[in-house]
């Protein structure tokens, strides 16, 4: 295997989650007696430009269909993320009815309607079908294909240069990293930004977040690897925050190389972070393997041990993240009997390979389980909040990962 950024052999490993259909193949009843398609689960690391990648294996296409169930307007901690994010660069960059604002996997529309109820003109780029029809359904221009630097081009002819291009938690999934990163490059302005926001693979190590790792997503990002990426595109990193969706992310921005923006010093502290814990050397990445095996077997003596006790364990939140512990840990229907999920596009489905059935979340009063785990940790505040009402019958909530804790 070679690198996706600048195709040195790649030889050092990160992770092996064993094998496992992919994270959001959710299953129909009817799908439950036909052949599962199982695909390696692992990671490996560059170490000439440090990228940690998936193993090679299939193409986008096959993961990123449009039956693809993630809505992201279903989280409102999300929503609220999106519009602060659209306040502040509107204001940050001046953006007005006179700008033209492109975001690369629009989803559902949860950010673009943002500012599109700004008047500011925008472009969604999506390529599932169900979301990109959301996106249509809120007034929004949706292009409904992967971006790739030729639609770029194409784009460029249509509509214009871009002033602002947005791609949240995108970057990670494209398998044409470079590919990608010209795109973006073709299609900015010049005086125009580029906002990503990804899953800082630093903390991804130093929380064990070894459920984070799905096969939709290709790259597991630094700053100092971006970094990289955006100079041979002829792009710069001039600001980065730490937020802390997803267990903990990077937002970059990045201009034209030659932009006379004025680097922020944010940018040389996080990459000085990264040096510190050796992000560039192969010390970093050798124990994760272990710790995420010491998990595994945590986990599952937790499940088991419930289980003997006659408790009724069920989960909430259909995620991703679920779907890579269940499979890694090999827990199936009868330990878990079902997960929770509000958004009514992944109801009455399956997970995939474990088969635990999807159920609506308003039938949690009804069910009374005895033990309820929360899948995406990521928004746990938020969740903890809206279940705090399983307590009246003496429901536990826990979340699971990196170890087991209870939610009191």
């Amino acid at each position: 295997m070679n690198c996706r950024n600048c195709a040195a052999e790649v030889k050092l490993p990160l992770v092996d989650l064993g094998f496992s259909p992919p994270s959001n193949a959710y299953l129909q009843r009817s799908q439950l007696c036909e052949p599962e398609v199982y695909y390696p689960l692992r990671l490996w690391v560059c170490e000439s430009c440090w990228l940690v990648q998936t193993e090679d294996y299939n193409k986008a296409e096959d993961l990123f269909s449009a039956e693809y169930a993630y809505f992201s307007s279903t989280s409102r901690s999300w929503l609220a993320h999106a519009r602060n994010f659209a306040e502040a660069v509107t204001s940050r960059f001046d953006l007005s009815r006179n700008s033209f604002v492109v975001e690369i996997a629009s989803n559902d529309g949860y950010l673009l309607r943002n500012f599109n109820d700004s008047g500011i003109p925008c472009l969604g780029i999506e390529p599932t079908l169900g979301t990109a029809q959301a996106a249509e359904n809120l007034g929004i221009e949706v292009i409904k294909d992967f971006f790739t630097a030729k639609l770029a081009q194409n784009i460029v002819k249509d509509y214009g240069e871009a002033d602002l291009i947005v791609g949240n938690n995108v970057y990670a999934h494209v398998p044409d990293i470079k590919d990608f990163t010209f795109g973006l490059k073709h299609m900015l302005k010049p005086s125009g930004v580029i906002s990503l926001e990804f899953p800082h693979v630093l903390r991804m190590i130093t929380d064990c977040q070894f459920d984070t790792v799905y096969h939709e997503h290709f790259s597991y990002l630094s700053l100092f690897t971006v970094s990289l990426i955006f100079s041979n595109a002829g792009l710069r990193v001039f600001d980065v925050e730490k937020i802390g969706t997803h267990g903990g992310s990077l937002r970059v921005f990045g201009c034209h190389y030659g932009d006379m923006r004025v680097t922020s010093p944010s940018v040389e502290s996080v990459l000085a972070e990264e040096s510190s814990f050796g992000l560039k050397s192969a010390r970093a990445y050798v124990d994760f393997q272990k710790t995420a095996e010491v998990a595994r077997f945590s986990i599952l003596h937790f499940l088991v041990k419930e289980k003997s006790l006659g408790k009724r364990i069920y989960a909430y939140g259909a995620a991703a993240k679920g779907n890579t512990l269940l499979n890694f840990i090999g827990v199936k229907q009868g330990l878990i009997e079902g997960v929770f999920d509000a958004a009514p596009s992944k109801q009455g489905m399956f997970l995939p390979g474990s088969h635990i059935p999807i159920l609506d979340s308003r039938l949690i009063p009804n069910v009374k389980p005895d033990v309820l785990l929360i899948f995406p940790w990521n928004i746990v505040s938020e969740l903890q909040l809206e279940l705090a009402y399983v307590a009246e019958w003496g429901c536990k909530l826990y979340r699971l990962t990196p170890s087991v804790l209870e939610l009191g």
